[in-house]
Formats: C-alpha cells, structure tokens, sequence
C-alpha cells in the first residue's frame, strides 16, 4: 500500500499544506471543525507524520515488535522472557507495544510499523477474530500468539502472516468437562468479558454444560469490567464477595486466570468458608502462583514456553521468505490439585 503524502491529505480535505500541519501540531488558531476533518482523514488513510514518513525513507532496521495486550498480566512473563532471547539471539532488539484491555491492539500495530520501522511483529494475547482488512495493512510479517483463531490467506507465494495459538475454546471445556465429572452442577465463571479470550472460555463454558446436560444460567457469569488491569488477584476477591454476597447457589468457581482464582480462594477464606470442602476453585495458565498458593490451584497449564519459540521462528521464516505452517495449535495439560474434589 503507497503511503500517502501531507499534500493529499491537504486535497482530499480541501485546505492548504499549511492547515493540515497545523492540525497535526494540535495548534489553535485552526478551525475545530476543519480539523476534525483532516483528522478523519489522516485516520482513515493512515497518514504517517513528518517525523515518521522520513523514517520510512530509512533501511529497515533490525527490530521486532512485540504488542501486547495487557502486559500487567503475570502470565505473559514467561513468553516475554523467551522472546527476548530468541530475537536477541538472532541479533535484532525487541520493541514492546502495550494495549490496554479497551484499546485496538491492530491498529497500533500499523503505526507501530510505520514509525519503528520493525520487521516483524508478534501479536500476544488480545482478539481472537481479527479484522482481516485491517491485518491486510500490515506491509511486514506477523505472528497471532497465544490467542485468537483465523489468519488472512496469503496471496504470494511466500506467507506474511501466521497462527500459534492454544485452542481456548476446547481447553476450557475440558475443564468444565473435568468439574463436571466431579460433580459440580452450578459452577459460576469468572470471566473478562464478551469478546476476546473471554468469548472463547464462556463458548468453552456452555458447550460442556449442552454436553453434561445442564442449564446455562446468566447469573453464575461474573464479567469484569474492561480496564487497563484485569487480571488481578483483586478483581477475583472482589468478583468473588458479590457473588458470595448475591446469595446464589453455586458449589464451584472457575475463573480463566490463576490470579483471578487466587482471588477467588482468599474471599472464600475470608468469608468463613473452606476451600475445597464448601467451595471449589479452578483457574487456568498455569502459573507459579496456583502450584505455591495454599491451597494449590487446579489449573489449565498453557504451552507458553513452546508457544513463543514456535512464534519466534515462524517470524522469522517468514521474514527470510520460508514456507511456514500457517496455523499451529498447541494443547494445554488440566492439572488436578487442593482446590477441587470430587462432590
């Protein structure tokens, strides 16, 4: 895709070079109405800055980006700390983009390639369907790790774009599955919300309970609020007193985090109950913290370490121009541990 240049900007919004600097440099003696203008226009169009555009003009320099959503999650320091050494093994650096949970992780991307000018990029973590027009703008390779389903098909002979992901969906039925032939008929679920990997865990969630012959019932779902820190072991304590307080019959919780489920277990405690013997608890990750927390935390252990070498040198084909396998999906291990029984 050609970059445009300020001075179609300028046509296209009917003003002068001068006007459209000067809405790019926030300055006030600008209409405000001539200025949302050209701001539309510079979005739609993508439209990259002086500053930015002489970048372009650069060699390509030697980095990978890697945009993140929600990097306060603990969970993402394992695969962060593989990716570092791979890419620095290969001689490049890596630049780190964070995305705030209500933030368009696609659209940073681009801006993100056209102002660092990086070879690659690894999307961690964020949608699990992506708007594949918008994935079509990237001009350089990329990687969905961790998440999300589908990737564009490539037109040219050699793949630009690639998929190492778990299977959330399945991986979450299993674990409801699992707590099911446990016993647990009213199990509420903690989850982040409606889109995302929070879709992919509630699809999980209901699917096994049609399997299991039981009533999906709205008022066992606990969404946290989008924010730019979900995954807390706060928002699973406080998620957690409300549905002990709201008096619903439950006999198990799962919540699609560790940290979440550590929150979980502490309002139970704290509540004057016991974990397992009046309440259950699942999590998933995988994490340290479900192994060391007492009591240990039954959990869905994700491949992170395999996930982001695999992502790492599929990146890397394909920015040498190699056949990739476009879509890799690695399975996750259930981990039985203190915090669930049999009923």
């Amino acid at each position: 895709m050609e970059q445009i240049t300020i001075k179609e900007v300028a046509k296209l919004c009917g003003v002068g070079v001068s006007t459209v600097s000067r809405a790019i440099n926030n300055h006030p003696d600008i209409n405000p109405e001539t200025k949302q203008k050209i701001l539309d226009v510079i979005r739609e169009y993508n439209y990259v800055p002086n500053n930015s555009a002489r970048n372009l003009k650069r060699a390509d320099s030697n980095t990978i980006a890697v945009v993140i959503k929600e990097i306060s999650n603990s969970y993402w320091g394992v695969m962060l700390h593989v990716l570092e050494r791979e890419v620095r093994d290969r001689k490049y650096c890596l630049v780190l983009q964070n995305v705030a949970d209500d933030e368009d992780e696609v659209e940073l991307a681009i801006q993100l390639e056209k102002e660092k000018k990086v070879k690659g990029i690894i999307f961690l973590g964020g949608m699990y369907n992506y708007d594949e027009s918008r994935l079509r703008m990237l001009r350089v390779p990329y990687v969905i790790s961790g998440s999300g389903k589908t990737v564009p098909e490539d037109t040219g002979t050699y793949p630009k774009s690639a998929l190492v992901t778990t299977d959330t969906e399945i991986e979450s039925q299993s674990m409801v599955d699992y707590l099911c032939s446990c016993g647990h008929k009213r199990i509420a679920f903690i989850t982040s919300g409606d889109e995302g990997l929070g879709r992919c865990h509630l699809n999980g969630y209901k699917r096994s309970l049609e399997k299991n012959g039981l009533e999906y019932d709205e008022k066992l779902i606990i969404r946290l609020k989008p924010g730019k820190r979900i995954y807390t072991i706060e928002n699973g304590y406080n998620c957690t007193c409300e549905l002990l307080k709201s008096g619903v019959d439950f006999s198990c919780i799962y919540a699609i985090s560790d940290t979440l489920a550590v929150g979980a277990c502490r309002a139970i405690i704290d509540s004057g109950k016991r974990v397992p013997e009046d309440y259950c608890v699942a999590g998933a990750d995988g994490q340290d913290i479900a192994e060391y927390y007492h009591p240990s935390i039954t959990t869905l252990k994700y491949p992170r370490v395999e996930t982001a070498q695999q992502s790492v040198r599929t990146l890397f084909d394909m920015i040498d121009r190699k056949k990739v396998v476009k879509r890799q999906i690695l399975g996750g291990t259930l981990i039985e541990r203190e915090s669930t029984r049999k009923l």
